[in-house]
């Protein structure tokens, strides 16, 4: 069985980050079947976690992404909203295409330790997001982490559409992918999600951004419209 290149991220991690606390990847399987979409479009499992997005990044350099957590939940366990950033400093790595990677996550007193990452060829901040985020919802619905792990894998390798898009970046518009997918919509346990069956997982990566992430987003709605939870990381294109 061929190792994920997150799978390696994960590994690298585990000695020193708090959030990646177990040791199994979050692609969606070793041998990912078709999206919705049309055949054109790429698997979304091989798109987010199996790309070498960190292949067109400069040593020396710094990859910035802004991060949003808010949440309409009264008195609720995420408190007030989080305005923060993730940085990634870039070094070489071993080949062409990996990185030795160096993190700050959130700062101050919302600082989380992550990293570092050695010869890294896909992008961690994904595998940072997503581990934050499972934590933050697995307290607030007292929920087994590794269910829901397991549901937003096998959302991406069943639920997942993918779909062209084009991002700005510099001034000028560059071909991307989205990937959308509801991964806990007609879950058994949907009567213990307290809404959070409809979250939608917004993904969205362009080869020319260095990093290849562009933007990622959690986001659940209320039957009225009100947000229980907005979730996402953006990248800054100031700092590249």
């Amino acid at each position: 069985m061929r190792r994920t290149i997150l799978a390696a991220t994960l590994a690298a991690a585990l000695s020193t980050t708090l959030l990646a606390t177990t040791p199994f990847a979050w692609a969606a399987s070793d041998n990912a079947a078709a999206t919705k979409d049309t055949a054109k479009a790429p698997n979304a499992g091989d798109l987010l976690f199996e790309q070498p997005q960190m292949k067109n990044t400069t040593p020396g350099s710094t990859l910035s992404y802004d991060y949003l957590r808010r949440s309409g939940i009264v008195k609720g366990p995420y408190g007030p909203p989080l305005n923060d950033a993730i940085k990634l400093t870039i070094e070489p790595g071993k080949s062409a295409e990996s990185r030795d990677i160096r993190v700050q996550m959130f700062s101050g007193g919302n600082r989380v330790p992550a990293g570092p990452f050695t010869d890294m060829a896909g992008n961690p901040v994904l595998s940072l997001f997503l581990e934050n985020h499972l934590k933050g919802l697995a307290g607030l619905l007292e929920a087994n982490p590794r269910y829901i792990k397991n549901a937003i894998r096998k959302g991406l390798r069943e639920k997942a559409t993918v779909t062209p898009v084009q991002v700005d970046f510099k001034g000028r518009k560059v071909e991307g992918w989205r990937v959308e997918m509801k991964p806990f919509e007609g879950d058994a346990q949907t009567e213990r999600m307290r809404g959070f069956d409809t979250t939608t997982y917004t993904f969205i990566v362009a080869p020319e951004v260095p990093g290849e992430i562009v933007s990622l987003e959690a986001r659940t709605l209320k039957p009225d419209g009100g947000e229980l939870l907005e979730e996402r990381l953006d990248y800054d294109q100031k700092d590249s």
